[in-house]
């Protein structure tokens, strides 16, 4: 089949199948060749005019989950009928507990052979969540006395950075004991600036992502 002349059409195939194919074998077990295999004739030439890269394809499938992701935070960020802790709270609940969190730790990427995933995680921390989003939130805090810091840009990236990368086990391999150990020490953390956002029913969740990955991992 001839390249499609619409070529975000051809993207937008490209990682639907990719995406599919991530989900049923995982990312590190699923080829280029194999994503080749399922897309009606589209040739290998076709794939590498749009991305350089198996692991390109997958940044492209995480940016547009952190996509939906982002909406779900620009919503209760500007909720009306919450404080700043509230929010936070809110936040941490709501995004432990999308459904495309199993998606992802599904796909099971190894961050230690996928550099440009990991950067690109750490650019949308940084760049882009903290500043956007948890920010607005915790300066909301200080002014209606929910949230007590001097320093909320530095908190709001040590937030996201502690909770997106440090708990992250399909960063740091973590089984269920360390994920479990970690977010005690995150809680704590979190109780020492006054925000006690994060409970049991979280960890559980933390708990039941780590055995996902570590399972698909396997």
């Amino acid at each position: 089949m001839a390249r499609n002349a619409h070529p975000e059409e051809t993207v937008n195939l490209i990682l639907t199948v990719a995406y599919r194919l991530f989900m049923e074998k995982g990312y590190e077990h699923t080829s280029i060749q194999d994503i080749i295999n399922h897309l009606g004739g589209l040739s290998k030439g076709a794939i590498y005019h749009h991305f350089k890269s198996k692991e390109d394809i997958l940044i492209a499938v995480a940016e547009a989950m952190a996509s939906e992701s982002n909406q779900m935070l620009e919503r209760i960020r500007d909720r009306t009928d919450l404080n700043g802790k509230e929010k936070l709270k809110t936040i941490f609940k709501e995004s432990i507990n999308r459904s495309v969190q199993n998606d992802i730790f599904t796909v099971a990427p190894d961050f230690h052979r996928n550099p440009k995933l990991l950067f690109s995680l750490l650019h949308d921390t940084v760049d882009n969540a903290a500043p956007d989003y948890l920010l607005p939130i915790l300066k909301q805090g200080i002014s209606d006395g929910s949230v007590e810091t001097d320093y909320p840009e530095q908190l709001a990236e040590l937030i996201l950075l502690a909770a997106n990368i440090w708990l992250n086990p399909m960063v740091f391999d973590n089984s269920a004991e360390e994920s479990y150990c970690k977010f005690m020490v995150f809680r704590q953390m979190l109780q020492g600036f006054g925000l006690d956002i994060v409970d049991d029913e979280i960890l559980e969740r933390v708990i039941e992502l780590t055995s996902v990955y570590q399972k698909r991992k396997g």
